[in-house]
């Protein structure tokens, strides 16, 4: 993960600095969490339509074709924002990281157009990269205008941290998110001095979405004390989940190429949305949107899914979630991968029935999110929180370990851009180290 304060020394706050700016950090936490609200709530209101409204007026089962007809229009309404829209929907979410550079404004309405219109129609990702990318643009412009000596890295600090306080519905998560980032910045000061306005921020956000009633994370799974032979367990379940994970990374450059052979947004939107319906079809509407809501269902009942059907689960979310991410729709890729490892460990219950459901499902989460993110902060904050219990933390702390090592020198979950060819003259040569990485 990058939020711009590589190779950047920042000067220690004092707590006046920090008393002044506390106001506006809450402000921009809350106003991401509505921003991030007004989003899910467009979305929603698209999705009632597309899936129960129309279904209903015209006679038809929406577990059925309908399925393949939803997501290839979608795909194919995905497309022609992404060829006509200004800014083309913002840059591929396939090559961003989770926090990137500020975008430009105009970039914006049509980022959050095939976003949503995504988010609605079932594709399998989740709103985590484009709406940071929203977040983080709006604050940092309003601060340059309003409060230009700020700076807009810190700008870009307090939205990151308070879109992922909104997202996860704690601070906590930006909390550790941030930690290792700002540990590493140059610059004196203690740690919790740099991460006083991004918690601030967070908090605010975090908050937000509980007052709006809308907590991301809220389940309930059954426990059971752990023993050391269950510790062994979660262990070979992480190391499942990262062994899943990893199948995903090393296909993700392959199936990103396969559709970007058809050059053309629309195109490569439509083929996608295509194959997301069949897909869909395969695997049952549960399959289908970015997959919290479906990780619910998942948990409602435990024994409404046998082995068979949890594999082919696990499965058809994996390849949708590759095809989604590779065929040109805006969206993060850590909420349909959370879905990928609750259905595992549901899958690992199923087979061992002894199993708590709480570890298995903590466990494969902690397995998947590791390739998927690279931060080990954010894979157990998520495992904790899905798991709901405490007591299990020690326990994740250790059965993240080996799961680690095996994700250390992995791929990334991401395809890097290549740079971009130069137009200099053929004889005009670049001196040695004048390249620059390509913005993602």
């Amino acid at each position: 993960m990058t939020d711009g304060t590589d190779d950047v020394e920042m000067p220690a706050p004092t707590p006046a600095q920090l008393l002044v700016l506390l106001v506006p950090a809450i402000v921009i936490g809350v106003l991401c969490a509505l921003v991030l609200r007004a989003l899910d709530l467009a979305a929603g209101g698209l999705q009632q339509v597309l899936w129960t409204a129309l279904p209903d007026a015209l006679g038809v089962d929406p577990g059925g074709w309908w399925i393949v007809v939803v997501l290839t229009a979608t795909g194919f309404a995905v497309g022609l924002g992404l060829q006509f829209l200004p800014g083309h929907g913002g840059p591929d979410s396939a090559t961003t990281e989770l926090v990137a550079e500020p975008l430009k404004l105009r970039t914006l309405p049509g980022l959050l157009i095939v976003t949503g219109l995504a988010l609605a129609g079932g594709v399998s990702l989740g709103p985590e990269n484009p709406i940071i990318a929203v977040n983080v643009a709006l604050t940092v412009a309003l601060l340059g205008r309003l409060m230009p000596r700020v700076g807009a890295k810190l700008g870009m600090l307090m939205a990151a941290a308070g879109t992922i306080g909104a997202l996860f519905g704690s601070p906590v998560a930006a909390a550790l998110l941030f930690t290792g980032t700002l540990a590493a910045v140059r610059g004196g000061g203690a740690l919790w001095d740099k991460l006083f306005l991004p918690l601030a921020s967070a908090a605010a956000a975090a908050g937000t979405m509980h007052v709006l009633g809308a907590p991301p994370l809220q389940f309930t799974l059954p426990t059971a004390p752990t023993t050391p032979m269950l510790l062994l367990a979660g262990i070979v379940i992480a190391i499942a989940g990262v062994a899943i994970g990893l199948v995903g990374a090393f296909a993700f450059p392959f199936v990103h190429r396969a559709f970007h052979a058809l050059r053309q947004p629309l195109l490569i939107a439509t083929a996608g949305g295509l194959v997301l319906g069949l897909l869909g079809l395969i695997g049952g509407p549960i399959t289908l949107f970015k997959g919290l809501d479906q990780m619910g269902e998942l948990f409602e009942d435990p024994d409404a899914y046998d082995a068979g059907q949890l594999v082919v689960i696990v499965l058809v979310k994996l390849v949708a979630l590759l095809v989604a991410a590779s065929a040109a729709f805006r969206g993060g890729r850590i909420f349909p991968a959370a879905f990928i490892g609750a259905a595992l460990g549901m899958l690992a219950h199923a087979l061992i029935p002894s199993l708590p459901i709480a570890l298995c499902v903590a466990s494969a989460l902690i397995g998947i999110l590791l390739v998927m993110a690279k931060d080990g902060w954010l894979a157990l904050f998520v495992a904790a929180a899905v798991a709901g219990d405490l007591a299990l933390l020690p326990w994740l702390c250790v059965i993240i370990l080996p799961a680690w090592l095996l994700v250390s020198k992995a791929p990334e979950f991401r395809i890097v851009p290549k740079p971009a060819a130069s137009v200099a003259a053929p004889t005009a040569a670049p001196e040695p180290g004048s390249e620059r990485p390509p913005s993602a």
